[in-house]
């Protein structure tokens, strides 16, 4: 494949990039990265059209990460307004350049819990796709409008995208801080439901959007299957979410999350969960 990976010089760009190492890969960033792992690189805006429609020269498909992280990083109408015109014009311009393959990072947050100003708990567990969305942050609405553009330009330009709802991200160094803090304090993690997953399991997951025999424009979420604290899930839940019903057993350290979309549509699993040894 010959793929455009916008925000390549991010956390998970970079885990893309890797993961795209034997394909022709052009990189899309914001600013000069210095070196980096990909046959060519833009520099420019994924709100720049015209920045785009560099970046897609000889590419058949997209995977665009370049967002504003958290409603923590920037003025709210910001983080609303560069994200979603950064999915708006990167879709767009893929689909007139005739693109019909593409991942967007969505993300876990679009529950509306990560970033809600006072705690608050899913209708129900393990958390699907038709959960009802709980958004009061500037964050989780881009993300919510990322996945209606998605599907939006699926029937404009018959154009293939996977949303793939990203828990809590990082290579094993960020993880083990993650584990550590939730560890101290587990009401932490109760937001994203103690989840996590490793950034190479997460490019994995970019690289299954591209390639497997998808339809539509799905949206998944995609996680480690266990959490990442010691704790059997069904107390961390009736802890910091009593009340709130459980359709599924949950044992162990079953993550709350339904997985089988991603296993059933991608044929993704994680390969590399944070050792059990290691979590204090």
């Amino acid at each position: 494949m010959r793929v455009l990976v916008t925000g390549a010089a991010g956390r998970l760009g970079t885990a893309v990039l890797a993961e795209l190492a034997e394909h022709q890969v052009t990189a899309l960033v914001a600013e000069d990265p210095g070196p980096i792992a990909a046959e060519r690189v833009v520099v420019g805006d994924a709100r720049d059209p015209a920045a785009v429609r560099a970046a897609l020269e000889g590419a058949d498909a997209v995977v665009h990460t370049a967002a504003l992280a958290s409603p923590e990083v920037a003025a709210p109408e910001v983080v609303f307004a560069a994200n979603t015109q950064a999915t708006f014009t990167v879709l767009n311009e893929a689909g007139e350049h005739g693109v019909r393959r593409a991942v967007i990072a969505s993300s876990l947050s679009i529950t509306g819990l990560p970033f809600a100003r006072s705690p608050r708990s899913p209708e129900y567990l393990p958390l699907d796709e038709h959960v009802p969305a709980q958004i009061e942050d500037p964050y989780a609405l881009s993300k919510q409008v990322d996945e209606a553009t998605a599907a939006m330009m699926g029937r404009r330009h018959g154009m293939t995208v996977a949303a793939l709802r990203f828990p809590f991200l990082g290579d094993p160094a960020r993880l083990a801080w993650r584990a550590a803090t939730l560890a101290a304090n587990p009401a932490a993690g109760a937001a994203d439901l103690w989840s996590y997953l490793d950034l190479r399991d997460a490019a994995r997951a970019c690289l299954l959007g591209l390639t497997a025999a998808l339809e539509g424009t799905p949206a998944l979420y995609v996680a480690a299957p266990e959490t990442l604290v010691t704790s059997p899930t069904r107390e961390l839940v009736a802890a910091h979410h009593p009340g709130v019903p459980c359709r599924a057993e949950l044992p162990g350290r079953t993550v709350a999350i339904d997985l089988e979309p991603a296993r059933r549509l991608l044929g993704f699993t994680a390969l590399h969960p944070f050792p059990e040894e290691l979590l204090p």
